[in-house]
């Protein structure tokens, strides 16, 4: 056994003198002759500890002010959103504390470190300001209840607005010249612009359908010819849900400027159903049997307002040509073609049991010497 530990350490040691080896073949060949790498090993592995340890302490220093934050906030009264808004606090503060550590461990220079906490601290400071900034902006905006795109929309614009004035005062402690960047990137916006007119043209129809708001997310609409339930307003563009379940993107450009029909906007819309029954058959008795079938239906409104109604619309070549009309809510706009397929079935069922006759077409043909039906005829006379 002893024999046998032996040859593993031989082993373990021959493969160190190749790995060794090679390490100063290789430092020959890059024109390093003579660096001591195990020195290297040594001061790389201590480093490496090192950093480790800063990283440690650095965590349990966060969980240890967490514990505590969470204590004193729980304490008081304050709810979540509190706490986790001052645990990222916390942890960014920490995190930097440690970069900042993590660098001067590796001999960053002293102006780097400055140049790195007064970004981090920048950062930190326009971060706390768009937190506060935004949940005071939302909050003054469901107020006045406007519509949630609308808020969106104010929520990404001053998200953008404090990320790029950030990311330039961050860059200004790195010595950079904030002046020549933002000339650059006029000139590379002016040419975007030029380039994605049409994107550009979309954006813009989208700021302006948030501002006026013709529909809102979850109005019954009809653009385009096409009809739909409105499922998002994006910048660019508009998506709409159909009654198959079929998702469309309409332009925003094109939307703006096209005829649009909302039928949600005024709360409930009307349902007309044409109907026709024969001259010889009364009006007010037709009336009378369909009236109870259109306020019987779960889904029609029936109040003094709005009742469903009967009305004769024409007097046609063969038939006294009705509207029955009935209002449903906003909501069930969507199944508006369910509804008005249910009550016409009800009404040709109601109208049979009651016996009055719904017209049709008829066609008689009148054939003269036609002798090739003799025969035929003949036989069905007999």
């Amino acid at each position: 056994m002893h024999k046998d530990a032996k040859m593993e350490d031989s082993g373990i040691a021959l493969l160190w003198r190749q790995f060794y080896q090679s390490l100063q073949d290789t430092g020959d060949a890059l024109g390093l002759s003579g660096f001591n790498w195990q020195e290297l090993a040594v001061v790389v592995l201590g480093q490496l500890l090192v950093t480790v340890m800063i990283v440690l302490l650095f965590g349990v220093l966060y969980w240890l002010l967490a514990g505590l934050l969470k204590l004193v906030l729980g304490r008081r009264g304050y709810g979540g959103g509190p706490y986790r808004s001052a645990r990222t606090v916390l942890r960014y503060l920490l995190g930097l504390a440690t970069l900042i550590a993590i660098l001067a461990q590796y001999g960053a220079e002293e102006g780097v470190l400055k140049g790195s906490a007064r970004a981090g601290l920048m950062a930190l400071a326009f971060y706390v300001l768009w937190l506060l900034l935004s949940r005071g902006l939302i909050a003054r905006l469901s107020r006045h209840h406007l519509d949630s795109s609308l808020v969106q929309l104010c929520k990404n614009t001053l998200s953008v607005s404090i990320v790029a004035l950030g990311a330039i005062t961050v860059l200004a402690q790195f010595g950079f010249d904030v002046l020549s960047i933002i000339a650059g990137l006029g000139i590379v916006g002016i040419a975007v612009g030029f380039a994605a007119q049409s994107t550009l043209s979309n954006f813009i129809a989208g700021i302006t359908l948030l501002i006026e708001r013709p529909f809102r997310i979850g109005d019954w609409v009809r653009i385009h010819g096409e009809e739909g339930k409105v499922i998002r307003i994006a910048f660019r563009t508009t998506w709409l849900r159909t009654r198959d379940n079929v998702f469309t993107m309409i332009p925003n450009d094109s939307v703006a400027t096209s005829d649009i029909i909302n039928f949600s906007a005024e709360g409930p819309t009307r349902i007309r159903i044409p109907l026709g029954i024969a001259y010889k058959e009364s009006v007010a008795h037709a009336r009378q049997v369909i009236m109870p079938l259109l306020t019987a239906h779960p889904k029609v409104i029936n109040d003094e307002r709005m009742q469903p109604r009967i009305q004769l619309r024409e007097l046609a070549d063969s038939s006294l040509n009705l509207s029955a009309q009935v209002w449903v809510r906003a909501e069930d706009v969507e199944v508006k073609g369910r509804i008005s397929c249910e009550l016409l079935e009800t009404i040709k069922q109601g109208l049979d049991e009651a016996g009055i006759e719904m017209p049709f077409p008829h066609l008689q043909l009148f054939i003269d010497e036609a002798k090739g039906l003799e025969p035929w005829l003949g036989r069905q006379n007999q």
